[in-house]
């Protein structure tokens, strides 16, 4: 079983820049794949990216190019960069870990204003 807590999250404006992290304890932390999501009022939770035990990544398309999903397993933290943010982008960031079973932290907001 592994905990997770996020970070990071804040009000910024459109075009800033903002990096969270997620900090896993309580299990081996590089055999999990590890994933950001978000989800936003009304919406339902989404995949942001995600990186897998052997560092391959994937992005949804609407953040390819100005988002980047890392990892230090020397750490057990996983990172989530997130430039040019949007309006859009605005939503609870939730970190997941992923090995046989799913676990989830408890959000951090992030806000982008217009």
């Amino acid at each position: 079983q592994v905990q997770l807590v996020e970070s990071g999250g804040a009000l910024v404006r459109t075009g800033g820049s903002l990096r969270l992290s997620c900090a896993a304890s309580g299990s081996i932390f590089s055999i999990y794949a590890m994933g950001w999501y978000r989800q936003a009022p009304g919406n339902q939770r989404e995949l942001v990216a995600a990186i897998s035990s052997g560092g391959s990544t994937n992005y949804a398309d609407s953040v390819k190019g100005r988002f980047t999903i890392s990892r230090d397993n020397a750490k057990n933290t996983v990172y989530l960069q997130m430039n040019s943010l949007k309006p859009e982008d605005t939503a609870v960031y939730y970190c997941n870990a992923r090995f046989k079973y799913d676990y989830w932290g408890q959000g951090t907001q992030v806000t982008v204003s217009s």
